[in-house]
């Protein structure tokens, strides 16, 4: 998968599944085990890319590091702000968490 694949998959997801967005709600969801997959900025704050990347693990959740800085991924998510992690909770009709799979981006 190219990175031009899991954008369009996230913009299917956004379109037709849950993701939620924020660094936040994205680590709290993988402690808890409800994300399905998620995706980090590389442009994100150290400590957010560290506890993502962390939590992601422990919880056996697939994890992208989308190339990209935290303003790119917040255009790419249609939002007019910064978006420096999110997790995909249901896909919809993407087959984003795949890609994810298939991509193992873990930096």
């Amino acid at each position: 998968m190219t990175v031009t694949a899991i954008e369009a998959e996230l913009k299917t997801a956004l379109r037709t599944g849950k993701v939620v967005l924020g660094a936040k709600q994205t680590i709290k969801l993988l402690k808890t085990g409800k994300a399905k997959a998620a995706i980090v900025s590389a442009g994100a704050p150290p400590i957010v890319r560290r506890d993502v990347l962390y939590y992601a693990k422990l919880s056996n959740i697939p994890v992208y590091v989308y190339p990209g800085t935290s303003k790119e991924l917040g255009t790419l998510c249609a939002k007019p702000f910064v978006v420096s992690a999110l997790a995909v909770v249901d896909e919809g009709d993407s087959k984003i968490v795949d890609a994810i799979k298939a991509e193992s981006r873990v930096e």
